[in-house]
């Protein structure tokens, strides 16, 4: 019945090609203009939202206290085994500041304080003392970049050094411990040297809710131009720097990358297909499959994502595979490698020139393969489909985008291209008196032929010897897997230098150099950063003017430990700004608030333990914009939370700051008094991203059970045989278990990039089994033994799966190479997807299907 239907449909597509060819075109047309229309948005993995106490404490936050909407880009200056707190370095900061202030663009860009950094601390004091020796009355306000420079100038080194020892002295009302923070973490207190300093640089963000401030990024990659020119050894880290940075690594990675991928590709497919006319049908095949891809995304409006990076790379490893099933089976076809009927035999009498024309052979070919290529294309595709329960609206996008791309690239090959194959094999060969009939690729007595007998010699010989190394190699790769890092580090996606060959590459192919890699791990090793991801938040719920609060905060940031993520300054206390850090800030700056403090505190531990809702109310009489940082005041003056601001590592990965700051909210929570909730944007991207990779390894557990319920039930309807649903599966899940091994060995991380991207061994490994699967059952109702029947498959289907996983394996895995780490892994764990999803099905499911024969025959016996 099903193979009637097959022959019908081949025969059809076959029978009336030229009139496919025009229809699939105008539907493409039709589709592609999905681009054209539609509205899809550029959207990031970041972006994603669930909820969670943590959102909602965030949400409470912005809220109460309100978002500072300023960007903070840092200057490290350093000299290492040198001293860059030197007279000359400090005022060569400061000419640098001024430099930029006399720049109208880049002025635009800033705050009005701009530029905050131990260099201006020190000047302010030579200036502050300036004044006091002119006499006069006081002059309290802050001096201008000029009287700073003109201060500094005007001292000797010796002078500039005794100042700064005044600064840096803990006890010291201008500066202090305030003045560390301009320092490495490791700074030993009262020393007047250091190999490094940090100056911050306070920008505008002008942009609307949505965008990004460009015009506050582009200053960034240029005054980081500007530093270039004026210190030996200085970096700019900010967000301008590194999206400058990655998006020149991925322009440099590409114009290496592409023509060696666009070789390789070529170069096998040439080897391959042995025709330049099938090479440019199975390309343009692919291009129909883009064309498909990018219409359905622009109708659907489906927003552009990191996530969606797997899409078009499992359709071309899809295109590939299938143009070489199709190209293939007809030229076995018409090479007699299949078994013909006498129908189609005598058409192939009428086309003459071969052992059968280009059109039996096509209707031949194309109905021996269709039923392959349409139940690889329904479980692959329904099998992403199942992905559209998520709650994640992001891995909605993903299934049905991925859905709708297995669909067109069945319409291009299983339709189209052989519409279009045999329409210009037909003109060739009757215009141009062309011989079409060109060998299959692995049969015949070639090299490959060879290499392929080999696995059909083992698959008789040791099936289960086979399988069962096969099983031990999956159990370690899942054990391995147990210790595999799921953590998601935006340091990981910052771009690593390229190597010396790369840069001395002819003309515009040169890389650049990449430092931020570096910077980055500098930055977050040594100084407390104010860039993105570098604080975390704390909201204190309950009675926050519970004097047993205030201890409790105290004592959880007091026994923060010094080894975690959570920064420590170099006096020992952690940089975790808050009521406690408030009260002693503002009691020894004003009077006021320290005659109130003394007044409520009766155990001298430097927080008030009476009448802490009327202390609060001098700290907002004094300070309101300090105070209402740490604290919530109601609209009838009743304290209804409290705030930490926690100083954390900005490179390190985000679950693991999150742990930390959940560490110090579970201490404060530990007293009873108060409740406390971690949260923060590192903290809501550790939830976002472990619920993003609960919900994709969900998604591989729903979609390996709907694959393997379609597949049993479509074998059993099919040929009665209930068990080749999960013995086509078996090497799928194999394969999948090896590469999550490898990559526990390789020591890549399984987070949501690369979770998406391993969705690839399920989609190219289901296709791959179901090729092998559906021609040895054919083949094995046609030959005499078990044996040829093997070997027919696997030189026929084996030859078609090398071409397409040496193709789809040299293209992407040569993305390895890349300077941008997100490319370099998607070329790894693809590359490495592809051969396990290749060896699995040549080796596991071929001894697979000989121990089922071999266990059938003992039950007829």
């Amino acid at each position: 019945m099903s193979g009637s239907i097959a022959a019908r449909y081949a025969d059809t597509i076959v029978s009336h090609s030229r009139l496919v060819v025009v229809l699939v075109l105008l539907l493409t047309a039709v589709v592609a203009a999905g681009v054209a229309f539609g509205d899809s948005e550029d959207g990031e993995i970041g972006q994603f939202e669930t909820d969670s106490e943590e959102t909602d404490a965030l949400e409470e936050i912005d809220a109460t206290y309100g978002t500072d909407d300023g960007v903070v880009a840092q200057l490290v200056v350093r000299d290492e085994g040198g001293d860059v707190l030197t007279r000359e370095s400090l005022l060569e900061g400061l000419r640098l500041q001024q430099e930029i202030r006399e720049n109208d663009e880049l002025n635009a860009t800033l705050e009005d304080e701009g530029f905050v950094g131990l260099e201006n601390i020190v000047a302010t004091g030579a200036v502050f003392e300036d004044r006091a020796a002119a006499g006069g009355p006081p002059d309290t306000s802050e001096p201008t970049l000029e009287e700073q420079i003109a201060a500094l100038e005007d001292r000797s080194d010796e002078d500039v050094e005794a100042l700064l020892a005044d600064v840096l002295d803990p006890d010291a009302e201008q500066g202090g411990e305030d003045a560390y923070e301009f320092l490495p973490t490791n700074y030993e207190p009262g020393s007047t040297e250091a190999e490094s300093r940090i100056t911050f640089i306070f920008q505008v963000d002008d942009s609307g809710p949505d965008e990004d401030p460009q015009a506050a990024y582009d200053a960034q990659v240029e005054i980081a131009d500007l530093v270039d020119q004026r210190f030996d050894d200085a970096f700019v880290f900010g967000q301008g720097i590194t999206d400058a940075a990655s998006a020149s690594a991925v322009g440099d990675s590409f114009a290496i990358i592409t023509p060696v991928a666009l070789v390789l590709v070529l170069g096998v497919l040439a080897i391959t297909y042995r025709d330049v006319v099938d090479v440019l049908i199975g390309l343009f095949g692919i291009a129909v499959v883009m064309a498909w891809l990018a219409g359905i995304q622009g109708w659907l409006e489906i927003p552009s994502s990191q996530l969606l990076i797997a899409v078009p790379f499992l359709l071309i490893g899809l295109s590939i595979d299938y143009a070489l099933h199709v190209v293939m089976r007809y030229r076995e076809a018409r090479a007699g490698e299949l078994e013909a009927s006498s129908e189609a035999q005598a058409r192939a009498a009428s086309d003459g020139g071969s052992i059968i024309g280009a059109r039996a052979g096509m209707t031949l070919g194309l109905t021996g393969v269709v039923l392959a290529l349409a139940a690889a294309t329904v479980s692959t595709g329904v099998g992403f489909l199942s992905n559209v329960v998520s709650p994640l609206p992001a891995i909605q996008d993903f299934a049905i985008l991925s859905a709708g791309g297995i669909l067109a690239t069945f319409v291009a090959f299983a339709v189209l291209v052989p519409a279009l194959k045999v329409t210009v094999d037909d003109v060739l060969e009757t215009r141009f008196d062309r011989n079409r009939a060109k060998p299959p690729f692995g049969t015949g007595t070639s090299v490959v032929n060879r290499v392929l007998s080999k696995f059909v010699t083992v698959a008789r010989r040791a099936p289960l010897g086979i399988v069962f190394v096969a099983l031990l190699l999956a159990v370690g790769g899942a054990y391995g897997a147990t210790g595999i890092d799921t953590e998601f580090n935006q340091a990981d996606f910052l771009p690593e230098d390229a190597p010396e060959w790369a840069k001395s590459l002819p003309g515009p192919l040169a890389t650049g150099t990449y430092t931020i890699s570096d910077d980055a791990a500098y930055l977050g090793a040594n100084f407390a950063d104010r860039g993105e991801g570098s604080q975390t938040q704390i909201l204190i719920r309950g009675d926050v003017t519970d004097p047993d609060a205030l201890v409790a905060m105290d004592d959880a940031i007091r026994d923060v430990d010094s080894d975690g993520t959570i920064i420590v300054r170099p006096g020992g206390q952690a940089a975790i700004d808050g009521p406690p850090a408030v009260i002693r800030e503002l009691a020894a700056e004003n009077e006021t608030v320290a005659a109130a403090l003394e007044e409520r505190d009766t155990n001298d531990d430097g927080l008030p333990n009476e009448d802490v809702a009327g202390f609060y109310d001098v700290l907002f009489e004094v300070d309101p914009d300090r105070a209402s940082d740490v604290l919530y005041r109601g609209d009838d003056g009743g304290y209804e939370s409290a705030r930490l601001l926690v100083d954390v590592q900005g490179d390190a990965a985000a679950q693991t700051v999150a742990n930390d700051t959940r560490d110090v909210a579970a201490a404060i929570s530990d007293s009873g008094v108060i409740t406390a909730i971690a949260t923060g944007g590192p903290v809501t991207t550790a939830v976002v991203q472990d619920a993003l990779l609960e919900t994709l390894v969900q998604a591989f557990a729903v979609t390996l059970v709907v694959i393997l319920v379609f597949l049993t039930v479509l074998y059993w309807v099919r040929h009665r045989a209930i068990s080749l649903g999960a013995i086509t599966l078996a090497p799928v899940v194999a394969a999948l278990a090896w590469l999550l091994g490898t990559m526990a060995l390789l020591d890549l991380p399984f987070n949501s990039e690369t979770a998406v991207i391993t969705s690839l061994a399920i989609g190219l490994g289901v296709d791959y089994s179901i090729h092998v699967g559906e021609r040895f059952i054919a083949e094995r109702d046609e030959r005499a033994s078990l044996e040829e029947a093997l070997a027919a498959t696997i030189t026929g289907t084996g030859g078609a799966l090398l071409g397409s996983a040496a193709t789809t394996a040299a293209g992407f895995g040569v993305l390895a190479l890349a300077l941008a780490p997100p490319l370099q892994r998607f070329g790894l764990v693809t590359g490495l997807s592809i051969i396990f999803a290749f060896i699995a099905c040549l080796t596991v499911l071929p001894c697979l299907l000989v121990l089922r024969e071999r266990v059938l025959e003992r039950v007829s016996a």
